[in-house]
């Protein structure tokens, strides 16, 4: 894993790079915001390959668990990925009351994320 800081505006974004998933259960997605605010980082992009399927599954439960954190420890998210290829309709219900209330974001581009997370 790799966190690659970007500033724009005099604002600070982590982007969450890997080959690999690194969120595959709860707990990594709670340990990965505790080391990313930690750094000081209170905006973050991370991509849609990086997590588990298991996220996109609401009955999972896992990411109304990790998003609670992060909204509870106010650092903004956004993931980056094609969410069209998600036939549930509550998970698209999900990702478009999360984009409306803009602190955890689904987008398609890490340009459009980091724009976002920077207020531009």
């Amino acid at each position: 894993m790799k966190i690659e800081p970007h500033i724009i505006n005099n604002i600070e974004i982590a982007e969450v790079t890997s080959n690999d998933i690194i969120i595959n259960q709860n707990e990594d997605g709670l340990n990965l915001l505790g080391n990313l605010y930690y750094q000081g980082f209170d905006k973050v992009v991370i991509h849609e390959k990086n997590i588990s399927p298991d996220f996109f599954d609401l009955k999972t439960g896992m990411a109304g668990e990790i998003l609670q954190k992060f909204s509870t420890y106010r650092v903004r998210l956004a993931i980056v990925g094609d969410f069209s290829k998600y036939s549930s309709r509550s998970l698209n219900h999900f990702i478009h009351e999360s984009n409306q209330s803009r602190h955890i974001n689904f987008v398609t581009s890490t340009t459009e994320a980091l724009e976002i997370l920077s207020g531009k």
